[in-house]
């Protein structure tokens, strides 16, 4: 179970079980040539299977792979960029703008 996607909506990272159904997002914001994570939520019924980790490496990899930076605004995402440094070349500090770009996406 590690087949991870991103949503056809753009907005998201997804990991799927082994009957193909959601088990996990990763959910973000693009804008100016970054990538902003803010949330990641593994459903309770998954946890404690390493699908988490399993999702947001594939989200950061895949987001090098675009050509993008990576701002953790996730805490989730924060500790793991923190302490794994395969990500140090495209992980920038978050940025007053990023924060503006998420807080638009939430709220509308």
């Amino acid at each position: 179970m590690s087949d991870v996607r991103k949503a056809e909506s753009g907005d998201r990272f997804e990991i799927l079980d082994d009957a193909g159904a959601i088990a996990g997002r990763a959910y973000y914001v693009d804008s100016e040539g970054s990538r902003i994570f803010f949330h990641t939520k593994v459903d309770d019924a998954y946890a404690g299977q390493g699908l988490g980790r399993t999702l947001v490496t594939a989200a950061l990899d895949a987001t090098r792979e675009d050509g993008l930076q990576v701002m953790a605004m996730c805490p989730y995402v924060a500790r793991l960029v923190e302490r794994d440094h395969q990500w140090d070349d495209v992980v920038v500090p978050v940025s007053e703008a990023a924060i503006a770009a998420v807080e638009r996406r939430t709220q509308g």
